[in-house]
């Protein structure tokens, strides 16, 4: 429960700044099974581009879609997707996550391919 309560905390303060910046954010998400990546415009609140171990080219791809490996092919994905739809520098908002594993493997990943944050 009180980690809970921490990575609520952690996400509440990183997504405060995000808004004063009003700047375009790559939320991520992670479960023990699967990891979330979606791009979101402030102004208008919606998804842009969006990527996740359920789709089915990252299925075929990976075995497990909760390990490091996985994070790093969606970190991939999430960064051509971007650039695909003109968006080349974004806010890394991590959800509260702590910054290692998954969410670092993601995040190299995309700065890699091209996404600024």
């Amino acid at each position: 429960m009180i980690n809970f309560n921490a990575r609520q905390r952690r996400a509440r303060k990183t997504r405060a700044r995000i808004a004063e910046q009003r700047a375009i954010r790559l939320s991520i998400h992670r479960s023990n099974c699967h990891i979330y990546a979606q791009i979101i415009d402030p102004s208008a609140s919606r998804v842009l581009v969006s990527a996740s171990t359920l789709e089915i080219e990252v299925r075929k791809e990976v075995k497990n879609g909760g390990n490091v490996e996985a994070a790093a092919l969606i970190g991939k994905r999430i960064a051509e997707k971007a650039k695909a739809a003109g968006i080349e520098k974004v806010a890394f908002d991590r959800s509260g996550f702590k910054y290692h594993g998954r969410i670092k493997a993601l995040a190299d990943a995309a700065r890699e391919n091209g996404l600024v944050f």
